[in-house]
This record gives structure tokens, C-alpha cells and sequence, in this order.
């Protein structure tokens, strides 16, 4: 059963999404509670996806009941990290070859995809204790979650947007960096 939550997050009135309350609700399930949990190996073996990392586009393929996820070994391991949790969506969450739908379909997936890897790379259970006042909240996710700034940035703003505007803390004030 699904039940929807409203958390702290330092500030109360924030409610989560669907999608943010099945990724913590599946975590949980599967003993993910801190950052370093988030391994991408663990995470694909639980999810019985082979993960390997080759010279190459980022990818996600099933062929039968094998399903792997490759990421592109030429980039650094927090971009991997990324590629992980969008190609993990692609696996969980979606059906057909991306190369042969039609474009609306295609960019319909690519926008959950996004979504799928704000929530499960910074996941709601794990960022709802960290003081979101502090200047330098950012650079603290990124380096706990192992997540390139501009998607801790990213997440960020999209708690804001579904916080009743005449709640924000000041920690909405903030500006993005250059």
C-alpha cells in the first residue's frame, strides 16, 4: 500500500510526490537508509540489473530476463552515478525502444527519467535531516550523495516548488551558482 507523506525536511510543508514516496518505500524495503547505501552495484543487483562500465554511451538493455545498465567509464564517477539513476528509471519504469517511438513518447520518458534521478539519487527518507539553511547544503549533497552539484541544485528546486509559497524558509531565497 502506498501512503503518501508530509516530512520535515526542516520545513513543513512540504508533501511528496508518488514517485518520491515509491522510491523511499523501495529503499527501505531493501535496507537503503544512509548515502553510502546507494551504491549503484547493490542497487542493481537488488533490482537484478547487471551494471558494467564501458568506453561508451550510457545505456540500458533487456534481452530476455538479462537486463544491464551500462555507463560511460570515460566519465567521472559522480556522472556515472547520474547515468545510473536515469538508466534505473528506463528499467523499472519503462517499455519500447526509445529509438523507434514516437518523439512525444520519447521525451515523455526522458522527463520522468530526470524526475526518477532527482528522487532516487537524493532520496526523501536521507535528505529530510540536513539543515537546508546552511550556505553550503549543496556542496554537503553533492559530496554525501556522491551527485553533481547542478542535480542537487536541481532538487532543491523542485522541493521549493511544491512548498506553500507563503511557507518558505529562507533557504528559498538562495541563488543559483554560476
Amino acid at each position: 500500500m502506498l501512503v503518501r507523506t508530509v516530512i520535515s525536511l526542516r520545513f513543513p510543508y512540504y508533501t511528496t510526490t508518488i514517485l518520491e514516496d515509491l522510491i523511499t518505500q523501495w529503499y527501505k524495503k531493501h535496507k537503503f537508509t544512509e548515502p553510502n547505501d546507494l551504491n549503484v552495484y547493490n542497487i542493481g543487483s537488488e533490482s537484478q540489473i547487471f551494471v558494467t562500465c564501458r568506453p561508451t554511451q550510457a545505456s540500458y538493455m533487456k534481452v530476455g530476463k538479462f537486463q544491464e545498465i551500462v555507463l560511460d567509464s570515460r566519465l567521472p564517477y559522480i556522472q556515472q552515478r547520474e547515468q545510473f539513476f536515469h538508466e534505473l528509471c528506463h528499467a523499472v519504469r519503462h517499455a519500447g525502444r526509445q529509438s523507434i517511438m514516437p518523439h512525444p513518447f520519447y521525451e515523455l520518458q526522458e522527463r520522468d527519467a530526470r524526475h526518477f534521478t532527482l528522487y532516487a539519487s537524493l532520496p526523501t527518507h536521507m535528505i529530510n535531516e540536513y539543515n537546508f539553511a546552511n550556505p553550503a547544503i549543496v556542496d554537503q549533497l553533492s559530496r554525501d550523495f556522491m551527485i553533481p552539484k547542478n542535480v542537487c541544485m536541481e532538487r532543491l528546486e523542485k522541493i521549493k516548488s511544491r512548498i506553500v509559497p507563503s511557507f518558505r524558509s529562507p533557504f528559498f531565497n538562495m541563488k543559483k551558482e554560476g
